[in-house]
């Protein structure tokens, strides 16, 4: 079974025969686990050899090819019989030769030029007592070798020609199971959406969505007109984490989507919204441990961006798309042909994912994603699943810290109360600053840690009668009240504020596009996929008690 190199990820499954997926298959378990590490031994690698039955050499060749496919099963299967074209016909003491040396003298920073590479190996042959090749054989060896591989090891990771010729899905780590690793990430959707009243068009929606690295099923996702944001990344956290049940019978969907539980590993860009407190508290609340791409190697990650792209491929059959630029679209015209509204894209997001992504062969797994994630299941572990779904979203919200006061607690001019805060005003004197939660989608009522650390408390608006509002509203009627001169803010004029641009946003909708996305924005009461998925129970969390919690290092306070 020696193997030599041979640009086999690039002609994906279609291009291989059973016996070679077969093949891929059985390799990719060995071949996998010494990918991720830096660097290979010599004693893996013989481990590996003996296991596959090949040399060594050919290990090192498999690895090499494994790592520069982004982690394709398909660059494991094997190439063509040894004497046809593409294959060395080289003896394979020649061969072992001319291999050594194109690692040791060609593919290094030093950057050797051919000639050398073939002085050194006829050198090298002279000292075996073999015929060496010539130089026209040489060349076409080399020409066997990855074209990433080269630049890689030529010109450094971080070289441009590496970052071009670098498949996107990079050289992350490899999961071992089911939501052993999960990446997530945020894409603007590559179509116009309509008001879900006016029926005109607000403009591209906001898509999160998050995979999972073993099965390359989706996990979860999030649609909505809001930027990416810590918020975003905690609802498709929650809704990766719960059983999708009953969000498909809400939708009216007779799919399945299995795909839940509590990943061991986030894969993570560096944007700010994946540095907050709230994501690095929840994580440590549920046992999540946090990595972020490697600065200046964006192709780290891929595999979230490879799906982003063909959820996007998708999304181009729909009317109003964009396209993935303004030379592909033309002359179509987005706006005109706009029909869908944001829970209309939503539903059918849902539909392409639990009906036709997961059941389709993928080409990194070279399987459908659903048949992987049901075998990994069968031979590893189950996911550590969500005991109580609206507690898993809570842990991830955006967090501020307060005191507490005689009349409760007061957040951006809004004070909330509830008869079971009164033992701590009582002590008031003696209590520390309360973390809380809130979602910015509906400030009506914040989640309070008690002071022992082992629950959330539900409290309310203390003005029970006032409306649902977000975030977004609330910091629009601050403005606008500071623009009319008043220093003094306080939150009856807030809310009555948030009632009168309500009614001038609806008024203006028909005529202002601008304003069409506003109150789509600003509506809160419409029911997200989250709320969906879970009823609100009684908030019951384990977290760190009140001594531990003060030793945890603070974090910087975050926008939501």
């Amino acid at each position: 079974m020696e193997e030599h190199a041979s640009p086999i990820a690039e002609r994906g499954t279609l291009g291989l025969s059973e016996e070679a997926r077969q093949e891929a298959q059985h390799r990719y378990p060995v071949i996998a686990p010494l990918a991720a590490q830096e660097l290979v031994s010599a004693l893996d690698a013989r481990g590996a050899a003996a296991l596959l039955g090949m040399s060594t050499r050919s290990v090192y060749t498999l690895v090499a090819r494994f790592r520069a496919s982004g982690g394709l099963m398909s660059s494991l299967a094997p190439g063509k019989p040894s004497g046809g074209r593409g294959r060395s016909r080289m003896p394979e003491r020649v061969d072992d030769i001319v291999t050594a040396a194109i690692y040791d003298t060609y593919l290094t920073r030093q950057k050797r030029r051919i000639v050398r590479l073939v002085e050194e190996v006829q050198l090298r042959c002279k000292k075996a007592g073999l015929l060496a090749p010539s130089a026209k054989t040489i060349r076409r060896r080399l020409e066997t070798i990855r074209a990433e591989e080269v630049a890689l090891r030529r010109d450094g990771p971080r070289s441009i020609a590496a970052r071009r010729l670098t498949s996107a899905a990079g050289h992350g780590p490899v999961p071992r199971g089911p939501l052993d690793i999960v990446q997530i990430d945020h894409t603007p959707v590559d179509i116009i959406l309509v008001d879900e009243i006016t029926r005109l068009p607000v403009g591209r929606p906001w898509l999160t969505v998050a995979i999972d690295v073993y099965s390359r099923c989706i996990a979860g996702f999030l649609v909505s007109f809001e930027a990416p944001s810590a918020t975003s990344v905690g609802l498709c956290l929650a809704h990766t984490g719960v059983d999708k049940s009953s969000y498909l019978d809400g939708l009216g969907l007779d799919t399945e989507w299995p795909i839940a539980g509590v990943p061991r590993l986030l894969h993570l860009d560096n944007a700010a919204e994946f540095h907050g407190e709230a994501l690095a508290r929840g994580c440590q609340q549920h046992g999540i441990d946090l990595e972020y791409r490697p600065k200046g190697q964006p192709h780290f990650g891929g595999v979230i961006e490879r799906l982003i792209g063909t959820l996007m491929g998708l999304v181009h059959d729909l009317p109003g798309t964009t396209f993935s630029n303004p030379a592909e679209r033309g002359t179509y015209d987005s706006d005109a042909t706009a029909v869908l509204t944001l829970s209309e894209l939503e539903h059918w997001l849902a539909l392409a994912i639990s009906g036709r992504y997961h059941h389709e062969v993928h080409e990194g797994i070279m399987e459908p994603p659903l048949s992987r994630w049901k075998r990994g299941i069968a031979e590893h572990e189950d996911p550590r699943p969500v005991a109580n779904s609206r507690e898993y979203l809570v842990d991830f919200l955006p967090v501020v810290r307060r005191t507490i006061q005689r009349d409760g607690f007061t957040l951006d001019h809004i004070t909330y109360y509830s008869d079971v805060l009164r033992p701590w005003i009582a002590n008031r004197n003696r209590c520390r600053s309360f973390l809380i939660r809130r979602d910015p989608r509906d400030l009506s009522q914040i989640f309070v840690l008690e002071p022992g650390g082992r629950s959330y408390v539900t409290v309310p608006c203390r003005r029970l009668e006032r409306p649902r509002i977000s975030l977004f509203e609330h910091r629009q009627a601050i403005r606008t009240i500071r623009a009319g001169g008043r220093a003094q803010v306080d939150e009856e004029v807030i809310f009555r504020t948030v009632e009168q641009q309500r009614g001038l946003v609806k008024a203006a909708a028909k005529k202002s596009r601008a304003a069409r996305r506003q109150l789509a924005r600003q509506t809160p009461v419409r029911e997200s996929s989250v709320d969906r998925v879970a009823v609100m129970p009684a908030i019951e969390t384990e977290v760190a008690g009140d001594d531990q919690a003060a030793d945890l290092v603070p974090f910087p306070m975050e926008r939501w």
